[in-house]
This record gives C-alpha cells, sequence and structure tokens, in this order.
C-alpha cells in the first residue's frame, strides 16, 4: 500500500509532534526532511560548497545529535534557498514518499513541490510569537541562553526567508487541511490531524 502524508508549515508550529504522532498511529515511515537541510547546512559550517554537501549527504549525517543547534538552523534556512541544492535532495524525498507501507513526510514544501500527489497533506502553522515562546521553552530547557525577543527575531527571519525564497517558497497547498496550533496543545492538534487524514483515506476507498 502506497499512501503519503505530506505536512508542511514555518518552524515551531508543532508539525514534527504531529507527523511523528501521525506516523505512528498510522504505522507509517517518517522522514523530518527539515534535517536533510540541516544536515548540509552543518556540513557548510565545516566549510563545505552547499551542492556539495548536498550530493554528499549519508542516512549517518542525520543522526548527528548537532543538528538541532540555533546555529545549524540558521545555516539550513540558508542554503534551503539554493535551487541546486534543492533539486539535489528531491530524489531522495520522492523515493522515501512512495515507498510500499505508506510514508508521513514534514518540511516546507513537501505538498507543493516534492509530492503534490500526497493522498493527504496538512498545513500546521501557529501565531510567530506563540511559535517563539515555544521555540524559547525549548532552548531554555537545553540551557541555551537566549532572549525572548532573540527567539522571536529569529522565528520572524526565518519566516521571511522560507515564504520569500524563488524557489519553493513555503505556502499551504491549495488541498492542504490547514490546522493552526496556537490553542491547541499536542494531543488535540494530533488528533485533528489524524482526523483528517482518516477522512482523506475513507474517500481514497
Amino acid at each position: 500500500m502506497i499512501f503519503t502524508i505530506a505536512i508542511d508549515g514555518p518552524a515551531a508550529a508543532g508539525k514534527g509532534t504531529v507527523s511523528r504522532a501521525v506516523a505512528e498511529h498510522f504505522g507509517f515511515r517518517h522522514l523530518d526532511t527539515g534535517l536533510l537541510y540541516r544536515a548540509v547546512g552543518a556540513r557548510t559550517l565545516r566549510g563545505e560548497d552547499p551542492l556539495a554537501a548536498a550530493e554528499a549527504l549519508s542516512p549517518e549525517d542525520l543522526l548527528d545529535p548537532g543538528l538541532r543547534g540555533q546555529d545549524v538552523a540558521a545555516a539550513a534556512s540558508r542554503v534551503a534557498v539554493l535551487p541546486a541544492v534543492r533539486a539535489a535532495l528531491v530524489g531522495f524525498q520522492r523515493g522515501f514518499a512512495r515507498s510500499e507501507g505508506g510514508a508521513v513526510l514534514d518540511g516546507r514544501d513537501i505538498g507543493t513541490v516534492i509530492c503534490p500527489e500526497a493522498e493527504a497533506k496538512l498545513y500546521v502553522t501557529a501565531s510567530p510569537e506563540i511559535r517563539a515562546e515555544r521555540r524559547f521553552a525549548e532552548l531554555a530547557a537545553r540551557g541555551v541562553e537566549v532572549t525572548r525577543a532573540e527567539v522571536l527575531e529569529d522565528v520572524l527571519a526565518r519566516d521571511a526567508r522560507d515564504m520569500g525564497r524563488a524557489e519553493a517558497p513555503l505556502c499551504a497547498a491549495e488541498d492542504a487541511v490547514l490546522i493552526d496550533t496556537s490553542e491547541l496543545s499536542a494531543a488535540d492538534a494530533t488528533r485533528a490531524a489524524i482526523a483528517a487524514i482518516e477522512t482523506r483515506r475513507t474517500g481514497r476507498v
């Protein structure tokens, strides 16, 4: 059975949490496509050319615990605007998406560019202030010294880059189900996502 679930949205909206829970619920494989760009970004921080880093990317690169750092996130956002880098990573993502047994992919352009044929599409979002507060709490819990104002500034800057880039800008697919998590718990957001996907699966049958 091939069934692709595409989940897009801005940083810290909760799409990663929802995606992992959805994949577990349906027994599907999960790919956080943002890790691909973070891995490329991490390699560029070590002096590698972005395209060369993308072409040389290996599954082991995705296991680096340092990929969640703020510097890597910023580097990922910078390399993600490069058309050649995006093109180099498309094949891997599409192959994963159409593999047997079902797949959940979350990122910025899954439903619009990578998998426009996905059987179910979601767009998970939240207000910039809510997303910044979540990211601040996450960083503080890890002992990262940063202010709320700095985190909000970073969130807004990433939104501007992701939504304003010429190649595959962040936006909701026309047929995506919108889930605003600003006032939702993780459990409620997951329930809403599962309900939307079940509707698509039922309709497909």
